[in-house]
């Protein structure tokens, strides 16, 4: 069986197609440019800006409306002055929802610091392990196992 990519998964490729361009890791667009493009509606790109393109996922989007409108796309690359180890334990903490860890590895993914498989493999542990647990220590064994499966596997990067 083949797989069928969604018009939020092209439109998501698209634009990050047109980050990696990009100067100065940021982007200006025109949202209804876009919608036409992919023969959609416009809040099909709002969307997609929405769920593929948030804070947690590292980008900062701004946009204005109206004839002249526009959206700003940036990049933020997780850093720390120590290395992305020490972003990591940070950026996890001690408790961690799954919205939020998959946010994370979505993050992690495009940057190169994992690759698919290795989310694959993580995200099939952390639903696994967490299982039939209580929703007050799910957070907690969760970003464990979470802290612990990416500190090794990007120590040294």
């Amino acid at each position: 069986m083949a797989f069928i990519s969604s018009l939020a998964d092209h439109i998501e490729r698209y634009i990050k197609a047109l980050l990696d361009q990009a100067d100065q890791g940021g982007l200006e667009i025109r949202r209804i440019e876009l919608a036409e493009l992919f023969e959609c509606v416009p809040s099909q790109i709002n969307y997609v800006l929405k769920t593929r393109f948030s804070n947690d996922r590292g980008y900062i989007v701004e946009s204005r409306r109206g004839g002249g409108g526009y959206i700003r796309i940036f990049r933020l690359e997780p850093q720390h002055q120590q290395g992305i180890c020490p972003w990591i334990y940070e950026t996890v903490g001690e408790t961690i929802e799954m919205n939020e860890a998959e946010a994370l590895m979505a993050r992690l993914l495009d940057y190169d610091y994992l690759s698919r498989k290795e989310v694959v493999v993580i995200r099939s542990l952390l639903e696994e392990e967490t299982q039939g647990i209580s929703m007050a220590y799910a957070g907690r064994v969760r970003a464990i196992l979470l802290r612990s499966m990416l500190m090794l596997l990007l120590h040294g990067r």
